[in-house]
């Protein structure tokens, strides 16, 4: 790891994972599987658990029907892996720790997006409960010709979506698929989580056990800000209107040098 090449940098976009970095999801992975899996009488192995962490969701389906010995039933039961995902993620959605606060601190210095394996949909319902949506200016996930992670191509289009090169953008990340994404398009690159295995200890620049690292959030505090009424090189992005039953207008991503204060924080969101 050379964390030099982190914190003695200001990148000029940072792009966010999503599952396991700016949310504590992966508990709810966990149970989504477990609960398709029981439903046809399959108790899951630590094995399993990890070939599945950090997949796209679509392999995951494959997985999951091909250990329940039901190939055949893949599409299905990669619907009731999202449809368990959602609901799990609705009653109980929670941040992961620093990461409402690394957030509105990376917004104030570059312009940001998230790149993640998860549909859409998933990604926008996960930000915005937790209060992120308004400080993204970007979301990026496979479909329509554009592969998964770990190949580079989400981490590619994000940087291109706020215009900036990808050698000066850094990534956030935290599973091994999603590093090597990173890596491969050419990012600099943090790794989050309790413990890096060997292979991705190798490939990031630094490592912190959470985006509350005191060493990470004294580099974000003294990044230089961009300007007030900058837009960073693109537009900020503006989320498409919700269905008129929500009775919710659509928000905005927040004006630079004004942050919107985040509806979460590190633990719960609320």
């Amino acid at each position: 790891m050379t964390a030099d090449r982190i914190l003695t940098w200001t990148p000029t976009a940072v792009v966010f994972d999503c599952d396991g970095t700016l949310m504590d999801t992966e508990r709810h992975w966990q149970e989504a599987r477990r609960q398709v899996l029981r439903e046809y009488g399959v108790t899951p192995g630590a094995e399993f658990a990890e070939r599945a962490k950090g997949i796209h969701y679509t392999d995951c389906g494959r997985l999951l029907a091909e250990t329940a010995g039901r190939p055949e039933l893949t599409g299905k039961m990669t619907e009731e892996l999202l449809e368990n995902f959602r609901s799990l993620v609705a009653e109980d959605p929670v941040t992961a720790p620093g990461a409402v606060e690394m957030v509105a601190l990376a917004h104030e210095f570059a312009p940001l997006a998230v790149a993640s394996n998860c549909p859409r949909d998933v990604v926008e319902t996960c930000l915005d409960t937790a209060g992120l949506l308004l400080y993204i200016d970007h979301i990026v996930v496979p479909g329509e010709g554009m592969p998964p992670k770990p190949d580079p191509d989400v981490y590619l289009a994000a940087a291109e979506a706020c215009g900036a090169d990808p050698k000066a953008c850094m990534a956030v990340e935290d599973s091994l698929c999603g590093i090597q994404s990173a890596v491969r398009a050419g990012m600099r690159v943090v790794g989050v989580g309790p413990r890096p295995d060997e292979e991705a200890a190798a490939l990031v620049d630094l490592w912190v056990p959470s985006l509350a690292e005191p060493r990470l959030v004294a580099w974000a505090e003294s990044r230089p800000a961009i300007p007030e009424g900058a837009s960073g090189g693109t537009p900020p992005r503006v989320v498409p209107p919700r269905p008129a039953s929500s009775g919710a207008a659509a928000p905005e991503a927040a004006p630079r040098g004004r942050p919107s204060p985040g509806r979460g924080s590190s633990g719960t969101a609320s």
